[in-house]
């Protein structure tokens, strides 16, 4: 009697076990049709039962679960869990973990599982980076990395995913992946100079100038017919306010490119912020012989002479001969006077950017005139013989309605 009460137990127990791994074939079926919400309710059954939650079998159906989820149109499916693919590929590994035979491993291998879950990986993370959630890019990225290395994977290596992980790593403020991710693409000669110049930002993002410039002198001897190493070592320079070594290499770039207007501007504003005046004005002049049509370097002469006369307005105050004062003024004037044309351009160039600049020409024009009856009118024969002090006039106006341009153009932007 107790062998037949003992037999019903092991029966009752057996039958329970085989119910609840039922469920999870019922599930892997319900997924191969597209029913998910009763594939979730079986396998959900399944994970709390003791006698399945710990069979391997029970873990790859939810991974199969998850992972179809994320594939599947209908929102409801996709909230079944936070991070789909994630969850996944967690339910993969630890049905593996539970199955010291090996068979879910041979499963996942013939099924190619993995090599679908990291092209949904990819899909995810482009999304991802799209939508500027860096951070959830570089999870999705990495992921889909980590599976492509691994031995369940099948199929060449995709090289673009070092590069992604390397991007959404920057753009997330993760410099030090970044590093890494560029890094792996210099070593596979993944588009070409490229990969150098992310680690060179990424150093600078860092705050390490000197590492960003040690990536950069070495390009030369990587890519010696390269021109644009030169270009990123003056922009590194002037940043750094490395001034002189910044000159050195504008004067080589100058020599492979004499008609890049950009490189004499970049020349002549780093002499105006040393307050080298007399070497800044040739340059900047040179920027604009090349294209007179940027506002940046026709605003930096007009400051350049600008400057150059106060200072000679300076020295001016300090002589006590009143001929010699008075000439010093003269000249002073003169070249005070120079900039005017050039910040008339800068002004009109500024004018073109939107319809408020339209009102606020036509406003300035209409006081000009005025100021120019006010000038016709005055008796004083000096005044009137005296164009430079007109010009001067004129240009104090101009320049004054300038910088009221330039405020208000920030405002807008």
């Amino acid at each position: 009697m107790k062998k037949f009460i003992l037999l019903i137990a092991v029966l009752s127990i057996t039958i329970g076990a085989m119910s609840q791994k039922g469920k999870v074939t019922s599930a892997l079926s319900y997924i191969d049709q597209g029913q998910l919400d009763k594939a979730k309710e079986a396998i959900d059954q399944a994970l709390v039962d003791e006698k399945s939650a710990t069979w391997p079998n029970t873990f790859f159906a939810k991974g199969k679960l998850a992972q179809s989820s994320w594939e599947s149109e209908n929102p409801k499916f996709k909230e079944f869990y936070k991070d789909p693919l994630t969850e996944a590929y967690t339910a993969y590994q630890k049905a593996m973990e539970l199955d010291p035979k090996g068979q879910i491993k041979k499963k996942i291998l013939t099924s190619m599982t993995y090599s679908q879950l990291a092209s949904d990986l990819y899909n995810q993370g482009s999304m991802q980076f799209e939508a500027k959630n860096f951070k959830g890019a570089l999870s999705s990225f990495e992921t889909q990395i980590e599976i492509s290395e691994g031995e369940l994977y099948i199929g060449s290596i995709d090289t673009g995913m070092y590069y992604n992980a390397g991007l959404a790593a920057s753009n997330s403020g993760n410099y030090d992946a970044a590093i890494k991710y560029f890094q792996k693409c210099a070593e596979m000669k993944y588009m070409g100079i490229t990969p150098y110049y992310q680690i060179y930002e990424a150093y600078l993002g860092k705050g390490d100038t000197v590492k960003a410039e040690g990536t950069l002198v070495e390009l030369p001897k990587l890519f010696p017919d390269d021109k644009t190493i030169t270009l990123q070592l003056i922009d590194l320079y002037i940043k750094s306010g490395k001034n002189a070594e910044a000159q050195k290499y504008i004067d080589v770039a100058k020599k492979d490119d004499p008609t890049n207007y950009t490189l004499y501007f970049a020349a002549g504003i780093i002499y105006l912020n040393e307050e080298n005046y007399d070497a800044a004005i040739p340059e900047l002049q040179k920027s604009i012989d090349l294209n007179g049509e940027v506002f940046d370097t026709q605003y930096g002469i007009g400051a350049a002479y600008i400057n150059k006369a106060a200072e000679m307005f300076k020295k001016a105050n300090e002589i006590m001969d009143v001929k010699k004062y008075t000439e010093a003024v003269d000249q002073a004037n003169v070249v005070y006077a120079k900039a005017l044309p050039y910040m008339e351009k800068a002004y009109s160039l500024i004018l073109k950017t939107s319809i408020l600049w339209e009102v606020l020409r036509n406003y300035t024009t209409d006081l000009n005139r005025q100021i120019n009856i006010i000038l016709s009118r005055l008796s004083l024969t000096h005044l009137k013989e005296n164009r430079d002090f007109v010009k001067l006039i004129r240009g104090i106006f101009i320049i004054s309605l300038f910088f009221f341009a330039v405020v208000q153009r920030r405002v807008e932007s």
